[in-house]
């Protein structure tokens, strides 16, 4: 009689003509691979005991549910899971776990450069160099300035703790109001956000997308914030309601707006957030620092070796909530 224990089926999924994990031979060591995209999904599923969505943004899992007939764990490749957290899965007693952590450093240092671009107007520099005017003015200082870091998770905290180094005063905001955190010292309920928003230079924006943040940031926040005020956006776009935000960027109810995500995204050619002065866009690229898929793929490496020895992977997701609960 054989000894050889058969490996867990592990089903990864992936966009067509997307680099597969650099460490896929180690992770074919430790479990039966089917490699998939989005149309092959339900055909892969059966049997399957584990689902790795490289293919972070993807919803398949959705369609192809009914053939997730021995799913166990899911990992999603990104922060963020809010694209395929549907209700079946919620329900269920598969596990979810998401790539926590792996973007947080990167997050804070993007937020850190849109502010220090907006405090010194270098897009306004960089404008007046290609049209060859030499214009001297006068700058914002970032020391002493003020910070509301919207979200209190791993990339809010590291927002927090860089901001505050350079000299900001940092408040965060989150689902329960507290005076003696340790990375903002004063946290305020997002349900207060309107409240607190005239409070701050820079209104950052760095959230899960859940049914309570979304169109957090409305007319009423925007309208309370001050005529100077800037808004960053790195969690999700429908955090913002995007007709209220380029209104008041039109009527300098704000100054300006550094956003990297977006309801849409690729934002369409025609969209006006593309031709306003004020808005500065870059292409949900803010924690995709080089090497950052190895990263991705040595995270869920680990967490897979802890799967397979019979451990509870790390960075488990509250389906609930539907992000990483913190003890702090």
């Amino acid at each position: 009689m054989s000894n050889t224990v058969s490996k867990p089926r592990l089903v990864i999924l992936a966009a067509p003509g997307q680099p597969l994990p650099s460490n896929l031979a180690e992770i074919q060591a430790l479990a039966d691979v089917r490699i998939t995209d989005a149309a092959g999904l339900a055909n892969a599923m059966p049997g399957a005991r584990a689902l790795f969505l490289w293919d972070f943004f993807s919803s398949a899992l959705a369609d192809a549910w009914p053939y997730a007939d021995s799913l166990e764990w899911v990992h999603v490749a990104a922060a963020g899971v809010d694209a395929m957290l549907f209700e079946d899965l919620r329900r269920s007693d598969v596990v979810l776990t998401n790539a926590h952590g792996v973007f947080d450093q990167p997050i804070a240092e993007f937020v850190l450069a849109s502010v220090l671009a907006q405090d010194k107007q270098l897009h306004l520099s960089k404008r007046l160099q290609q049209e060859a005017v030499w214009q001297h003015r006068e700058l914002t200082g970032t020391h002493g300035s003020r910070a509301l870091v919207v979200g209190t998770g791993g990339i809010g905290r590291a927002t927090a703790r860089l901001l505050r180094a350079v000299g900001l005063s940092v408040r965060g905001v989150g689902r329960t109001a507290r005076e003696d955190d340790p990375d903002f010292g004063t946290v305020v309920p997002s349900a207060e956000l309107a409240e607190h928003a005239g409070w701050a230079d820079h209104l950052v924006l760095a959230a899960p997308l859940t049914d309570q943040t979304r169109d957090l940031v409305d007319g009423a926040v925007l309208a309370a914030m001050k005529p100077s005020a800037h808004l960053v956006n790195v969690g999700r776009g429908a955090l913002v309601d995007e007709d209220a935000l380029l209104q008041a960027l039109r009527t300098g109810q704000i100054a300006a707006a550094s956003l990297d995500v977006f309801r849409e995204e690729p934002v369409p050619a025609s969209h006006p957030f593309w031709g306003t002065e004020n808005v500065h866009v870059s292409a949900h690229m803010s924690g995709d620092i080089r090497g950052w898929r190895n990263t991705l793929a040595l995270q869920f490496l680990t967490n897979l070796q802890r799967w397979s020895a019979g451990s509870i992977p790390e960075n488990v997701v509250d389906k609930q909530r539907g992000y990483v609960s913190s003890s702090v």
